[in-house]
């Protein structure tokens, strides 16, 4: 069983700046993938970004070059770096990490970009 716990969510400008951690309670040096989704009032989720055990990335068009995903295999941590933020990032973000046959969530972590 792993437990993730998301973190450094908030309300911020528009063109501000956040960075989102996901701590997980095991090692996540097994998992084959780590990421973030994310889900808005009314809309469907949405898959932010993606991180491999051998740390290729993926990013949904709408954050390429404004998100930046990492983690930390001694910290059992991954981050998401987000950049000029978007009234249109408002949303809570979820963490998931995916083993072979299981996928942990975290509870989710509400970010809002607002003036």
């Amino acid at each position: 069983q792993v437990q993730l716990v998301e973190s450094g969510g908030g309300l911020v400008q528009p063109g501000g700046s956040l960075r989102l951690s996901c701590a997980a309670s095991g090692s996540i040096f097994r998992a084959n993938a780590m990421g973030w989704y994310r889900q808005a009032p009314g809309k469907q989720r949405e898959l932010v970004a993606t991180i491999t055990n051998s740390g290729s990335t993926n990013y949904a068009d709408s954050v390429k070059g404004r998100f930046t995903i990492s983690k930390d295999n001694v910290k059992n941590t991954v981050y998401l770096q987000m950049n000029s933020l978007k009234p249109e990032d408002t949303a809570v973000y979820l963490c998931y990490t995916a083993y072979a046959i299981v996928t942990y969530w975290g509870q989710g972590t509400q970010v809002t970009v607002s003036s």
